[in-house]
């Protein structure tokens, strides 16, 4: 593996959202993730445990070793690859792996350098700790989601970008980085805490800012960042497609004024709230007049802060994003590229997501069990070895 983290050895405890996101990050960054699947079950796993296996992009970069974790010999075997890592993330409710054998002290005990990351959705106290819970209900309790989408219809669902991943696999993925840091100076690991609803509030470190100082209501589409203000937001092409304009500073938007040819001098009250809701009418009536590509003719690559909405499929094919290799193919399946970019230790495509099980032999023998040793494990169903066929 390439990137700034080799010689990093990440335990991750297979679950599904922000806490394999983080071990993607850091697979991408050269860390060596061996991921603790679950023994499988006999027969084709359904619903959306079916949908999330084996295959995910977010799963690249792994080595898989599947353990029975409710037998004291899958327990021990973990705590033996814990006592050889550095890094510990798990996703599961508050004190789920204390009852696997698996929690903070244990693994401490064995590995006192270990950083321990859990990643929840409400973090590990407080009285919605226990709670399921989703996304959604994590942003919805920060502030972000009553901030998203028109102010005559319900909050905007922004898919599960601001919770899972951006407050919090991300923001899983610094605080273990972080506690490494740390770590490798004192000689002592610890636990990292990271909630969505945590990190989501984070995310809003802005806007709330701004409504300290008076420039922010607390009203969707009210203000200059949610889709109130003219020079802020999407607008529909005369083919149905959609263009996103941005030109927040004065001298940005003095450039969209004159390249669209507009001398009407309402538009010179850009920062006048009043005049907003006319000023968007206005220019979704002169937006509409061409198709996207003339638009981007005209506007791409200038400083009128300008760039077409594109679609999954259309943004790989962007020319940015292609000579930037922004999206790369492995397998034939096409996916976003490693971030950010190592100047002296780049990072590359991890391979593929493995097969549950793939890597338990040679994990195994890695920790001294004997090939006979290694048989009789799985013979008891305490561990699972992926068949030799297939892919992957």
């Amino acid at each position: 593996m390439a990137g700034p983290l080799q010689g990093v050895t990440v335990i991750e405890l297979a679950g599904i959202g922000p806490g394999p996101f983080a071990g993607m990050l850091l697979a991408d960054m050269g860390a060596r993730v061996l991921r603790i699947d679950r023994v499988p079950p006999p027969g084709k796993p359904e619903g959306l445990a079916a949908l999330m296996q084996n295959d995910s992009i977010v799963d690249r970069g792994r080595a898989s070793i599947a353990v029975n974790t409710k037998d004291p010999r899958g327990v021990a075997t973990v705590l033996d690859l814990v006592a050889q890592a550095d890094i510990l993330i798990e996703g599961f409710r508050p004190g789920v792996t204390e009852k696997l054998g698996l929690g903070p002290v244990p693994c401490l005990a064995r590995n006192p350098r270990l950083v321990y990351g859990r990643m929840t959705g409400w973090g590990q106290d407080g009285p919605l700790s226990q709670a399921a819970g989703h996304d959604i209900n994590y942003i919805a309790i920060s502030g972000a989601l009553h901030a998203m989408g028109p102010k005559d219809r319900p909050p905007a669902v922004p898919l599960n970008l601001v919770g899972d991943y951006g407050g919090g696999g991300m923001l899983l993925a610094l605080g273990v980085v972080s506690a490494l840091f740390e770590a490798r100076r004192s000689g002592q690991g610890q636990v990292v805490d990271a909630a969505m609803s945590d990190g989501a509030a984070l995310l809003m470190s802005a806007q709330y800012g701004l409504m300290a100082k008076g420039f922010w209501r607390d009203e969707r589409e009210s203000n200059f960042l949610d889709g109130a203000a003219p020079f802020y937001g999407t607008y529909e092409c005369a083919d149905g497609r959609y263009v996103a304009l941005g030109p927040i500073e004065p001298q940005f938007y003095r450039e969209l004024l004159q390249k669209c040819g507009i001398d009407d001098p309402l538009f010179t009250r850009q920062w006048e709230r009043d005049h907003w809701p006319e000023l968007k009418t206005r220019l979704a009536a002169l937006i509409r007049t061409r198709d996207r590509d003339d638009w981007c003719r005209l506007l791409e690559g200038s400083d009128a802060c300008f760039a077409p909405v594109l679609s999954m499929r259309e943004a790989p094919q962007h020319p940015h994003n292609r000579a930037r290799d922004t999206f790369l193919e492995n397998d034939g399946v096409l996916q976003p590229a490693p971030a950010p970019r190592f100047q002296r230790t780049p990072s590359e495509l991890p391979a593929a997501a493995p097969r549950i099980g793939r890597d338990t032999a040679a994990l195994l023998a890695e920790l001294g069990r004997s090939p006979e040793q290694i048989a009789e494990l799985a013979a008891a169903g305490v561990v699972h070895q992926a068949a030799a066929d297939g892919a992957r």
